[in-house]
């Protein structure tokens, strides 16, 4: 059996880290080198993440309701302090586990989702298919 594979969103106020001291944003980084050396102690594979660039940055392509061209636009979009920041991908069969490690050691807000993979997404059609031809 396959682990799961999770992406850990984390979100924080961009204008509070560009508030932040070097010792501030220091420990910080200290936090997140403790989880992902936790993770590998523990046998949690961390097989992607980054930090992001601020959201002022962004470009967002918006489909239309009503079918119409894509409308681009630049900047935050969100209507929130927070803002999406990184992310971890984390292979592991030990979901409560990895929640406890992201409470334990990282200060901005997560929301951990598996992921779908191409796999698991052939098996469902596949199904879906069997399902119909009976």
């Amino acid at each position: 059996m396959s682990s799961t594979e999770y992406v850990i969103l984390l979100y924080g106020d961009p204008q509070a880290w560009r508030s932040y001291t070097a010792a501030e944003r220091a420990e910080n980084m200290a936090r997140h080198d403790a989880f992902s050396r936790e993770c590998a102690e523990q046998g949690y594979v961390i097989t992607g993440g980054r930090e992001l660039t601020d959201a002022e940055g962004a470009t967002a392509v918006r489909r239309q309701p009503d079918g119409g061209p894509p409308v681009v636009s630049e900047g935050p979009y969100a209507e929130t302090v927070e803002q999406l920041g990184g992310f971890y991908v984390i292979e592991t069969d030990d979901f409560d586990g990895l929640v406890a490690l992201v409470a334990h050691h990282l200060e901005e807000h997560a929301e951990i989702r598996a992921s779908v993979r191409q796999d698991d997404r052939d098996d469902a059609a596949a199904s879906a298919t069997a399902g119909v031809a009976s």
